[in-house]
């Protein structure tokens, strides 16, 4: 176990290879910036081998009968999709000042507004797949500032990136746990918006399926959009082609059922996206790892 000094020195370790990328580009447009630390992850993604093993275990399960040179360039793509989200995430500022890459769509918007309107509550959910963050700058944007749940991190470094973001991005920034989740319902009982990464295992959480096999999954948030009467709406930013623009898509809310089978329509719904862009999804979550053994 670390002493604290020793601790503390790990921590900036581990942090200067992202400071690197983050500052060395500094005089570059934002855009340009973006696709840099998005150039950095994905070659990561390619040449380190741990992370490379990672990613194939996981691809693997789902797509048994890939071929290396097709993973290869799978994880480089994903890799710089998500390098980009992250910059973006941690600069989130500038992130939101480009409204017009942002492409609208779906009947959930006008949900969201009636709800607003009405001084209702509204979780959003979407999970970690192409630009989620697009979600929250487009309801700022229009008077719908919506809180953003994050796990916390051990690296003080990269939780101080994180919280600033997600802050800017929209307030509150709400972490997982219990404190969270009381300062969460507090919040959607006040009439506020919450948006929620699904697809991160939790202990506490119920066996689902998700692309084909079962995953540790939270169903706590429909518990919650059941009980104080508030849409359970699945959203998603989707990158295009060429990275910048972003299709921003509020679905209807799924239909107030049980938390069991409300969770499980969104793992549907975001399992069918994953296989349509596999390369706009994060495969190194480790989904299907059991944390209950």
């Amino acid at each position: 176990m670390f002493t604290r000094p020793a601790k503390y020195i790990w921590q900036h370790l581990r942090y200067i290879p992202l400071w690197s990328a983050l500052t060395y580009s500094k005089w570059r447009g934002f855009d340009a910036r973006a696709r840099s630390l998005g150039n950095v992850i994905g070659w990561t993604m390619r040449w380190i081998p741990i992370a490379r093993q990672r990613f194939d275990r996981e691809i693997l399960r789902i797509y048994p009968d890939m071929a290396r040179a097709d993973r290869l360039i799978l994880s480089r793509k994903m890799g710089q999709n998500m390098g980009r989200t992250l910059f973006e995430v941690f600069h989130n500022t500038g992130f939101q000042a480009g409204q017009d890459k942002f492409h609208i769509s779906g009947p959930g918007l006008a949900v969201l507004e009636k709800a607003r309107a009405d001084g209702k509550g509204a979780i959003l959910v979407s999970g970690h797949f192409g630009q989620w963050e697009a979600v929250r700058a487009v309801l700022k944007s229009r008077g719908m500032e919506t809180a953003g749940v994050y796990r916390h991190q051990n690296n003080r470094h990269y939780q101080r990136l994180l919280v600033r973001g997600i802050e800017q991005g929209g307030k509150p920034a709400l972490t997982t746990g219990r404190d969270g989740t009381k300062a969460m319902i507090r919040h959607l009982r006040s009439g506020g918006f919450v948006a929620i990464l699904l697809d991160e295992k939790t202990v506490d959480g119920e066996m689902l399926p998700f692309l084909g096999f079962d995953a540790l999954t939270s169903t706590a948030a429909a518990r919650l959009a059941l009980k104080y009467d508030i849409p359970f709406m699945p959203v998603f930013g989707t990158r295009r082609d060429n990275s910048s623009d972003i299709d921003v898509e509020f679905e209807a809310p799924i239909e107030p059922t049980d938390p069991r089978t409300m969770t499980q329509a969104f793992n549907d719904i975001l399992s069918a996206r994953i296989l349509e862009k596999p390369d706009q999804w994060y495969w190194l979550l480790r989904r299907w790892k059991d944390m209950r053994r």
